[in-house]
């Protein structure tokens, strides 16, 4: 059974930094489409970061606005890994953070699998 599983939330202030992991067990990771979501307390989920299968070649990663320039988006295919690297946190960004995957590497617009997800406090 394929499982995502997400480490690295925590509480920290405003400004600092996080990453966050997600380890899949999936055979083909490299593959795999990649994306991490997060949802606020009353809020729908929304989309923050994805990455595409490493055999598509161009731009291959993607950002929500909100994130663009302060968190950054890596795989290491070797660990089965996807990271999140979130710098210069604000209180907005707190949310439980969830990761995703999809067999379908070429594209972000959809993910079959996701994580239980991870909380992440950002204090003013």
């Amino acid at each position: 059974q394929v499982q995502l599983v997400e480490s690295g939330g925590g509480l920290v202030q405003a400004g600092g930094s996080l990453r966050l992991s997600c380890a899949a067990s999936v055979r083909t990771f490299s593959s795999y489409a990649l994306g991490w979501f997060r949802q606020a307390p009353g809020k729908e989920r929304e989309f923050v970061a994805g990455v595409r299968g490493i055999v598509w070649l161009g731009d291959s990663t993607r950002y929500a606005d909100s994130v663009k320039g302060r968190f950054t988006i890596s795989r290491d295919n070797a660990k089965n890994t996807v990271y999140l690297h979130m710098n210069a946190l604000k209180p907005d960004d707190t949310a439980v953070y969830y990761c995703a995957a999809d067999p379908n590497g070429r594209q972000l617009a959809q993910f079959q699998l996701w994580g239980q997800g991870t909380q992440v406090t950002v204090s003013s």
